[in-house]
């Protein structure tokens, strides 16, 4: 009978981020402020100005399989500085990072939503945590309001953190190098392109 050892989870410390940053094992570019971005294991990043809202009357219904839906369903917008971005009570839009983030082939990376903003019903993923080994993009933000009044939200402000972890191994298939992803390089809220699905 064949054993397999289990090896145990290694998830970066903040050391362990500081190192990679300085040793551009993971690169972020506007490169972050430790001091105020750095966590005891993960580091946050901010709001960029760029939403991706949904135009409700325009269509009758969301199709998986029509490849043009998302043309027609949502609108890009770009917030001024300093202006505020008002996210309603209900109401999900996709955001991004200001930062981009490139993540080496061994390391995968999980986004988190902020306590101080999930206290104000703020949440900023729905489902889209794991950031594959390869990744190279801004992230993108599932961001909902799930409490009753609507939140101000900023450029700049700290949204999300990440953490990363240590995979066994160097991924053979990369997301870059990957036929079938579909995110590859975004700079923009892209919408979902889940009519690109090839099964």
């Amino acid at each position: 009978m064949v054993r397999f050892h289990a090896h145990p989870l290694m998830i970066l410390s903040d050391g362990d981020i500081k190192k990679a940053l300085v040793e551009k094992r993971i690169v972020i570019d506007p490169v972050p402020d430790v001091a105020t971005q750095l966590g005891s294991c993960s580091i946050d990043l901010r709001l960029g100005a760029k939403f991706r809202v949904f135009n409700h009357s325009k269509i009758a219904l969301i199709d998986t399989n029509n490849p043009n839906v998302t043309d027609d369903l949502m609108t890009e917008i770009t917030v001024k500085d300093g202006e505020p971005f008002i996210l309603q009570p209900g109401d999900f839009v996709l955001a991004t990072t200001m930062e981009t983030i490139t993540i080496p082939d061994n390391l995968l990376a999980r986004l988190e939503g902020r306590s101080s903003l999930g206290r104000l019903g703020i949440v900023v993923h729905s489902t889209a945590s794991v950031f594959d080994p390869g990744w190279h993009g801004v992230a993108v933000l599932e961001l909902g309001n799930l409490g009753r009044m609507p939140v101000a939200l900023y450029t700049g402000m700290r949204i999300c953190s990440f953490t990363f972890e240590e995979l066994t191994h160097s991924s053979e298939q990369p997301y870059l190098t990957r036929g079938d992803a579909k995110y590859k390089n975004q700079n923009a809220p892209v919408a979902s392109q889940i009519a690109k699905d090839l099964e």
